[in-house]
């Protein structure tokens, strides 16, 4: 049997900033998911902290993290061509150099690209929550997700999640508080207050306007 997928293939039209993107990026700041385990000190050419963001979206909030930390290496993830063209041409328009970028599962990417507890923060931005009853198990939180991420993740390394539907952070919080090896970083054992270093996205804004809550979860990989 395939696993499933917690994400849906759209098509997309590209805009020229984001043909550019990928024209011009995707060589230099593109990785391959054939080439496998990486040395990534060897491919940022450090040794630095190293964040690895799943699912960017159109990428805005990886920009802004990866210029706003330029001592932190970004390895970004996301399936969407569009968005993937957007953020290489927000790295080139910018020239950042910490930026790394896989156009590839990122639950494939983990397992087979990145090596064991070498991350320090693991991003997971409002993924799709899957509403309905009967798509849940397309969730990407789930108990074998739990614990890949701790396998990559350094000791007191940080996976840190954000949704805007309340039923997917308690679901979250559920699977997180069942998992070995992990803290919950908020003291009440529930949801943090938004970190700081988490940009505010156009998203987020829309929601903001519309009445609706974010809700922030990190936990802390402890053995």
């Amino acid at each position: 049997m395939r696993p499933i997928k917690s994400f849906v293939m759209r098509a997309g039209r590209m805009t020229e900033g984001q043909q550019r993107g990928l024209e011009l990026g995707l060589p230099k700041f593109g990785l391959d998911l054939a080439d496998g385990l990486r040395d990534f000190d060897q491919v940022f050419g450090r040794s630095a902290p190293r964040t690895f963001e799943i699912g960017f979206g159109m990428g805005s909030a990886t920009l802004e993290m990866a210029a706003a930390e330029p001592e932190h290496d970004f390895i970004g993830v996301e399936v969407h061509r569009p968005g993937v063209g957007a953020l290489l041409n927000g790295v080139l328009t910018q020239n950042l150099s910490n930026l790394r970028v896989y156009s590839f599962d990122a639950m494939e990417v983990l397992r087979d690209c990145i090596s064991d507890a070498s991350l320090d923060r693991v991003l997971l931005f409002f993924p799709d929550p899957w509403h309905k009853a009967r798509h849940n198990k397309r969730r990407i939180v789930r108990p074998e997700f739990a614990q890949l991420v701790r396998q990559k993740l350094k000791v007191g390394g940080i996976l840190h999640m954000a949704t805007d539907w309340q039923p997917y952070a308690e679901y979250m919080l559920e699977i997180m508080q069942a998992a070995p090896g992990y803290r919950n970083l908020a003291a009440d054992g529930g949801c943090v207050e938004r970190p700081a270093e988490r940009p505010v996205t156009k998203f987020e804004r829309r929601g903001e306007r519309l009445g609706h809550g974010v809700w922030d979860i990190k936990f802390q990989r402890v053995d």
